[in-house]
């Protein structure tokens, strides 16, 4: 739970230095972790590795390997990030997290390069992605609650 606690302390982190921190910035990792989770963005269910699935059936295959691998990561543009999980769940994610659909994107956009390398350190997605989403939902949770 320390890596997760960590990644989650640096998204919150990133957050507080943005517009749209304090208490956007809870409910933006609310958001990241819905999608890290498969609750949200097309996952239906199946984790981290479904998302990164999606991004790579959207054309940006080279680009989430990068996260995942252990060299530089590759940026991604609000508007890949909205193709990839498509405007109907951006809006919903957007309205969930009380932001209009573009700064969401630009948000995530920045965000989950930072997270998804963090949660796979030696270039390998974590075992037991529903375990993941599971430890995930609990953290957020707890920091929402402050």
């Amino acid at each position: 739970m320390g890596l997760l606690d960590s990644v989650l302390g640096s998204a919150l982190g990133a957050m507080t230095g943005q517009a749209g921190g304090g208490q956007g910035g809870g409910a933006l990792v609310q958001v990241l972790g819905s999608l890290l989770a498969g609750g949200q963005g097309g996952a239906g269910g199946g984790g981290l590795g479904a998302l990164l699935q999606q991004f790579q059936q959207g054309g940006l295959g080279d680009v989430v390997q990068s996260w995942v691998g252990n060299g530089a990561n590759l940026p991604i543009s609000a508007e890949q990030l909205q193709s990839v999980l498509g405007s109907e769940t951006i809006g919903n994610l957007a309205q969930q997290a009380g932001l209009s659909s573009g700064d969401l994107s630009g948000q995530l956009a920045q965000l989950l390069p930072q997270v998804v390398d963090k949660l796979t350190p030696h270039g390998q997605l974590p075992e037991g992605g529903s375990d993941l989403g599971s430890m995930l939902g609990g953290l957020l949770g707890g920091l929402t609650a402050r």
